[in-house]
């Protein structure tokens, strides 16, 4: 394995292209959660609410893995393996809002949820890969 994405399977993030999270809970059994994530040429960037049960189990326990599959062809699928980096609140609300853009075509991710604006604290996960599997 690599801690490289072939430029072939590029498009599996840098699309809209809903992802699978998978983290470790307290007793280290996994919990997958299907999320939006951006790319930036090196790290992937997932968004979650300060407090849900993804963001308590990276910030206790950082190593992660993203799977990208290519909602054309499920054969065609990414595995990354990484490690969080970085923990940022402030630009929690703008990359959700770049998320939103890029999946639903609307710049403000609250547009559909107003109950929840203002309630809750965004976080952007900064993961570093560490292996990738790319097949298919």
């Amino acid at each position: 394995m690599s801690n490289t994405i072939p430029e072939t399977y590029r498009d599996l993030l840098d699309g809209a292209v809903v992802v699978t999270l998978v983290t470790l809970m307290p007793d280290n059994q996994p919990q997958a959660t299907p999320v939006w994530a951006s790319y930036d040429g090196t790290h992937i960037w997932v968004n979650t609410a300060k407090g849900r049960q993804k963001y308590k189990n990276m910030m206790e326990r950082p190593k992660v893995t993203v799977l990208a599959v290519d909602p054309k062809n499920p054969y065609r699928y990414l595995e990354i393996r990484g490690e969080v980096q970085e923990v940022n609140e402030e630009q929690g609300l703008e990359h959700i809002n770049s998320l939103s853009e890029l999946y639903r075509g609307e710049p403000d991710y609250y547009r559909r949820n107003e109950a929840m604006r203002g309630k809750e604290t965004r976080v952007v996960f900064k993961i570093k890969p560490t292996n990738v599997n790319a097949s298919g």
